[in-house]
């Protein structure tokens, strides 16, 4: 069978993106699992080894060169700026013009930010709104993928206090789908879904809030019809135990940091982020630029090898 075809892009160059590719591909041979192409700036990558002085050969990584840093070595380095902002950009587009021309049928994406991207005059908050803008895609969700714990989200990167304004049946409905659907790009047959509450303790039978009882239960009960193994809504205070523990494939979370504040305390350095409703695969290490170690030969690449391995395993 032949290997997967997968762009890399390079995320924001001022960021950890370029050290943890270098290592990624000093650490593993990419190769053996998949065709590897890296979408960025060759001097970028020539300046970041110079600067943290490691010794690797360039010749080694697959890359295409779209030459947006002029001057890398005047790159504000840890910093976001327009610059890097409008480079984060390009590569993405990149990438996704290579999905368009059969060229590639993954991208993995390293870290970019919302900062840089406003800079440069950007309307989107990340990855997940601008891929599904380059691809005409009106549905898509955010979901996260480690060995022990997977989540997906229903409302993304909004306001706490704008949360409970958009748990409404249908967008509940809605991601549980997407949590099906994210199963079967995992290959889990048969899968086991739950449902967080949005309140503490579920909302205690209206006591606390009754968001579980006139949305989200009605949206389970609605899915449970067409077949979908989910149940719920349960307290997230317990709930994440019970699917660590085995009980549950996949955890349907109404919020951000409901679901990634216990994802990210059991798998910081392997969580991989991964989009449901792009027509590829569209994975991405599960954390930012984290400018503050960037280009100083401290980050590491373990997030970005899962994000490869998993984008090798999956399928649309």
């Amino acid at each position: 069978m032949a290997k997967k075809r997968i762009a890399i892009t390079m995320g924001d160059p001022a960021g950890v993106g370029p050290e943890i590719i270098v290592k990624a591909f000093a650490q593993e041979d990419i190769y053996k699992i998949c065709n590897p192409i890296v979408i960025g700036d060759k001097a970028v990558i020539k300046e970041l080894i110079k600067v943290i002085g490691m010794d690797f050969d360039l010749d080694n990584i697959e890359m295409l060169n779209l030459n947006e840093i002029k001057n890398p070595s005047k790159l504000l380095k840890g910093n976001p700026s327009e610059e890097s902002g409008k480079a984060c950009f390009s590569y993405i587009r990149k990438a996704v013009e290579l999905y368009r021309l059969g060229v590639v049928q993954a991208i993995v994406t390293c870290p970019i930010t919302k900062v840089a991207l406003k800079m440069a005059g950007l309307p989107w908050l990340g990855h997940t709104d601008m891929l599904a803008e380059l691809t005409d895609t009106e549905d898509y969700a955010m979901a996260f993928y480690s060995e022990h714990l997977k989540v997906i989200l229903v409302t993304i990167h909004v306001p706490l206090k704008e949360v409970p304004y958009l748990i409404k049946k249908e967008n509940v409905i809605k991601s549980i789908c997407f949590a099906k659907k994210a199963c079967d790009m995992l290959r889990i047959e048969n899968p086991r879904i739950a449902v967080c509450g949005l309140n503490p303790h579920a909302g205690e039978e209206g006591i606390i809030g009754r968001e579980e009882i006139e949305e989200i239960t009605p949206a389970i009960k609605e899915t449970k019809a067409l077949g979908i193994n989910v149940s719920g809504p349960y307290p997230s205070d317990s709930l994440f135990w019970r699917a660590y523990k085995g009980e549950f494939d996949m955890v349907v979370a109404m919020y951000h940091d409901q679901a990634l504040a216990p994802f990210k305390l059991v798998a910081f350095d392997k969580g991989v982020n991964f989009t449901v409703g792009l027509p590829f695969i569209r994975t991405s290490p599960d954390h930012g630029t984290a400018y503050d170690i960037a280009w100083q030969g401290k980050a590491e690449p373990t997030s970005l090898l899962e994000a490869i391995k998993l984008a090798v395993r999956m399928e649309v």
